[in-house]
């Protein structure tokens, strides 16, 4: 039975180290690509990042590779439970972290419309400019609510009005890429459940063979 469980969390452990790498990567790319200039193709992810707490992901997946490491003497200590107990705890602080991040994300989504005027009315006019020519449209509401910037998608107030504000398009996109992080973080939390469930079933196992032993000590039959 040793080998299924073994494995089983073995392999577990090492998907879990994946996503901490995952975390730390993602964190940095996407904090570096902040600080370079906005394009009309990076423009909308940009000011979506701005609203995502990049520090605590990074933080987070600095975490969850430590708790990785911590891990590593239960690997060397084959009957020792105390380490898989450590681990084990450093897993469910993992799985909260993550778990808050990708409630933070969902709960962005139910406000989305109204949060993204408020961003939207910060911008500067070249970025509102970017995010016109991206979506091809003119204002936020429509062309008069704010007043749109002129560029070459919305070049004077005939052509303006002839075209959607760009509350729907910049609101899909935002609802969009909010989906695919919070959906990522669930995910991390699922299989951070299914590390617990591997180590608490290694932690059993353990248990019971050190009964057996001292069983087996007790009648002097020697260890299995």
């Amino acid at each position: 039975m040793v080998k299924p469980v073994l494995t089983s969390y073995v392999i577990s452990d090492f998907i879990f180290l994946a996503t901490g790498v995952l975390l730390i990567t993602v964190a940095s790319v996407w904090r570096n690509e902040m600080a370079s200039p906005p394009t009309e193709e990076s423009v909308g992810r940009l000011i979506l990042l701005e609203r995502c707490p990049l520090v605590a992901v990074l933080a987070n997946g600095i975490l969850v590779v430590t708790t990785f490491v911590v891990s590593l003497p239960a690997f060397a200590l084959p009957t020792s439970r105390t380490w898989l107990k450590i681990h084990s705890w450093g897993v469910v602080m993992c799985l909260l972290f993550t778990l808050v991040l990708g409630l933070n994300e969902w709960i962005q989504t139910l406000t989305t419309r109204a949060n993204l005027q408020v961003v939207w009315g910060k911008q500067s006019q070249e970025t509102q400019s970017m995010l016109q020519q991206k979506f091809d449209c003119c204002g936020y509401l429509n062309s008069t609510t704010p007043l749109y910037v002129p560029d070459a998608v919305c070049s004077n107030d005939i052509v303006a009005a002839s075209k959607e504000g760009c509350v729907t398009a910049f609101s899909s996109y935002g609802e969009k890429w909010l989906n695919y992080l919070f959906t990522a973080a669930f995910g991390v939390v699922g299989m951070d459940v299914v590390l617990l469930l591997c180590a608490a079933m290694l932690i059993r196992y353990r248990k019971e063979q050190l009964r057996y032993r001292l069983i087996d000590q007790k009648w002097g039959v020697g260890n299995i």
